[in-house]
């Protein structure tokens, strides 16, 4: 069964996993999002759901399903009843939600594939709540022309805007980052991926296409925490799980963030600060970024970016 990030599925006891690797050798490598309970704040097909934490999801499967449990939650293909496409379901996400349709319409106009475009978070899996956001995605090398075209949807001045300031404030507090407010949102800013659709909050995700999937990393031993500078060789990957910077550094080749937070951080050409635990592997080391869900003291920041910003 072949399955990519952001995909999600549903297991024979009704459980809704999201998928969270592009590899899966001894089962679907994913993370409990919902289960169903007739308390639930979600509403499937008559079916209520819960939905779960990450702290929750580990403890009922603990309990429940111990053999899930590894670094993440892998689940045998014979457990799966159906999987949730992103590009499969994006259609019927439309048609019910006319803010989706928007996205899908400006998207469409700048040349963007309906092919090469998705939803998912509980949109995906039609649990979304009136205040629920919306995980657009787009896959491959279209996701780089998706985000110049809601850029340029954004200076329209149309139903696609940019975030206000309170939004902004949202977003630190849950993301505490370990670098300061004004930093955040100078890096978010420019890379683009974030929005208001009418009054609703959207994310630009990106996937890799099927023919873009490379053999899984190989396993590296830690080393302890470093603290780097480094110029950005390229970031074709910088927007993906993890977001991947090759750089050039006499000791570290590459950061793997599995943050969020620090996605699409840097461009290629720009220096460089990241704080991380280094993995040491048979061929040389890597920088890890959000080696923990809170991933503190961990951190990518664009020295070129601030310091052009520090200039103006």
């Amino acid at each position: 069964m072949r399955a990519r990030i952001r995909d999600f599925f549903q297991t024979v006891d009704g459980w809704i996993f999201a998928v969270v690797d592009y590899h899966h050798p001894d089962g679907i490598r994913s993370i409990l999002r919902y289960v169903p309970d007739p308390a639930g704040e979600r509403d499937a097909g008559g079916v209520r759901y819960r939905k779960l934490d990450f702290e929750e999801a580990y403890d009922l499967l603990r309990k429940e399903r111990p053999d899930y449990v590894q670094d993440v939650h892998v689940v045998p293909e014979e457990d799966i009843r159906r999987i949730y496409r992103p590009d499969e379901e994006l259609p019927k996400a439309a048609e019910r939600d006319g803010r989706i349709a928007e996205i899908v319409s400006v998207l469409r106009k700048g040349g963007v594939p309906d092919g090469k475009m998705g939803i998912t978070g509980s949109v995906l899996v039609g649990l979304e709540g009136t205040a629920s956001d919306i995980d657009f995605l787009v896959y491959g090398a279209a996701w780089w022309r998706a985000r110049d075209v809601l850029a340029s949807a954004k200076e329209e001045g149309g139903r696609i805007r940019d975030l206000d300031e309170a939004t902004w404030d949202k977003i630190y507090r849950k993301r505490a980052p370990d670098i300061d407010r004004r930093e955040f949102v100078l890096h978010e800013r420019r890379k683009g991926n974030r929005g208001l659709v009418d009054a609703t909050y959207f994310d630009l995700l990106f996937t890799r296409d099927w023919d873009q999937i490379a053999p899984p990393f190989p396993p590296g031993e830690k080393k302890g925490r470093l603290e780097i500078e480094a110029t950005v060789l390229d970031a074709e990957f910088a927007f993906d799980n993890p977001a991947i910077f090759e750089i050039d550094h006499p000791e570290i080749s590459a950061i793997l963030c599995y943050t969020h937070t620090y996605a699409g951080q840097a461009v290629p050409g720009e220096r460089i600060e990241a704080s991380g635990v280094v993995e040491e592997m048979v061929d040389g080391k890597r920088l890890v970024v959000g080696t923990t869900r809170e991933a503190k003291g961990e951190w990518i920041r664009s020295l070129t970016l601030l310091e052009k910003a520090s200039s103006r």
